[in-house]
């Protein structure tokens, strides 16, 4: 009796669940109950955002060797291209890409290689007005660049920045843009991740990525939020095809705010003034962390600090973990060089530190590298192994334009003749360290080191190439 009585209350158990079962399944499979679900549409979003977004079409002159084997497969095996020699020939490029309008007066956004070596850059709107413009700046390192179009006293339409901080992961985005050159055209997507910074796009590597369709012609476009902000600008797209896969990335809009302010001070082409920490270091892994008693993997563990770095004069030390910048947390040296570098020059910048378990704020002005000491290039005569190089003072600045992150004084070589005997030796951007086992700070150190290294017939050279430390060693 019992067993039956059993039996039946399990199959009302089933059942009960069975009708759950299938009155969730007809939840998630309701149709549109009202006309205002039915007409749901991004149409009223990209009706504010698309009349600020403009093709850009430029041409350039190119000159090139020309073959005169045509480029044919059976001679050029046998003759290379020996015989170009001299025969060069001028060709028309054109190329296309998108922008964003950021004022009424005619101030443009988009990507630096879609106006790179421009003679001549026509702005096209949708509705088929066409304008000149001209690059105002030219950011290589962000890969952004200020357009100014002569508007003859038009206002036009423009698009707002926001900052995107306020996105997050599976919000939902437009990327309006030109993809090969058919026009406007707008995909959606979401927000697939937040500060992707191991890209190698562009000398900060922090970008927004996406799986709103990009492809190229995208490149300059607007990355438009729910409430018609621009977020972000459309710049590479992650593919071994050349067309879309789904991954996209986009310049965060606090970076071309940055472009945009240092365009109004009267920043030229060379780029965008942006701050100078002078400290480098490497990311806090888990065991790092666990070592200085932090509660979670996070942050920079500064290593190395330039006598002249506006950090050290705040207070910042070789052990230091650097962990926010004006309350923003840091994630690893990508981000912390990203953060900084969105910071205006003359302002300061509140650095989050934890030393020794403790947690600290210093206050750090915001300035540039200095050009400290004279660069005072030379070129190195003598009975010397150097003989014929080229170089300078290794200073802040410099360091910064050859990207180097280990903050030291010495001695760059920046030429090398390849008639010389050095050529077979050193190259360019090989940083002296020490000549016979004492330390170059200078170039002054550097003709006395080689002077007495010539008297005595020997030379013991220590250069850095890529990070790495070779010796040099010739009797």
């Amino acid at each position: 009796m019992f067993q039956k009585i059993l039996y039946l209350f399990s199959i009302i158990l089933i059942a009960i669940g069975a009708t759950t079962f299938s009155q969730a399944q007809e939840a998630t499979r309701n149709v549109p109950s009202s006309k205002v679900e039915m007409t749901m549409s991004f149409s009223p979003l990209v009706k504010k955002v698309s009349p600020a977004v403009v093709n850009i079409y430029t041409k350039r002159v190119v000159t090139r060797n020309v073959s005169p084997f045509g480029g044919d497969a059976f001679f050029e095996q046998f003759f290379g291209g020996g015989f170009s020699r001299g025969m060069k020939r001028q060709q028309l490029e054109n190329s296309l890409g998108t922008g964003v309008i950021i004022s009424p007066e005619g101030v443009l956004v988009t990507n630096a290689h879609v106006v790179k070596d421009a003679q001549e850059i026509s702005i096209v709107f949708n509705d088929g007005k066409e304008f000149s413009a001209e690059v105002s700046l030219a950011d290589t390192d962000s890969d952004l660049a200020v357009l100014r179009i002569d508007t003859k006293g038009e206002k036009l339409p423009y698009a707002r920045l926001a900052p995107s901080e306020n996105l997050e992961v599976g919000d939902i985005v437009l990327a309006i843009g030109n993809p090969f050159g058919v026009g406007q055209t707008v995909t959606s997507g979401i927000v697939s991740a937040l500060a992707r910074s191991s890209l190698n796009i562009n000398d900060f590597n922090f970008f927004i990525q996406t799986d709103a369709a990009i492809n190229p012609g995208n490149s300059g476009g607007p990355l438009v939020a729910m409430d018609g902000t621009v977020v972000g600008i459309n710049t590479a797209i992650y593919s071994r095809s050349g067309g879309s896969l789904g991954i996209g990335f986009a310049i965060p809009s606090e970076m071309v705010q940055t472009v945009i302010t240092a365009e109004k001070s009267g920043a030229q082409n060379a780029g965008a003034a942006r701050p100078w920490l002078g400290a480098s270091g490497q990311a806090v892994t888990r065991d790092i962390a666990a070592s200085l008693g932090l509660d979670r993997a996070q942050g920079v563990l500064i290593s190395n600090i330039h006598k002249k770095s506006p950090a050290r004069k705040a207070g910042l030390k070789v052990g230091d973990v650097v962990t926010a910048i004006n309350g923003r947390d840091i994630k690893d040296p990508a981000e912390l060089k990203f953060r900084l570098a969105t910071v205006p020059i003359g302002q300061m910048a509140d650095l989050t530190v934890s030393r020794k378990g403790r947690a600290s704020t210093l206050e750090m002005e915001a300035m540039t590298a200095p050009n400290d000491p004279p660069r005072n290039d030379t070129i190195l005569t003598g009975n010397h192994l150097l003989n014929g190089a080229k170089v300078t003072n290794l200073n802040p600045l410099l360091s910064v334009e050859l990207g180097i992150e280990d903050h030291r004084e010495g001695v760059v070589i920046i030429a090398v003749d390849p008639r010389d005997r050095s050529s077979r030796l050193v190259r360019a951007g090989d940083i002296i360290i020490a000549v016979n086992d004492d330390e170059v700070d200078d170039i002054k150190d550097l003709r006395r080191e080689l002077a007495q290294g010539a008297s005595r017939g020997i030379f013991d050279v220590t250069v850095e190439r890529n990070g790495q430390q070779q010796r040099i060693v010739v009797r």
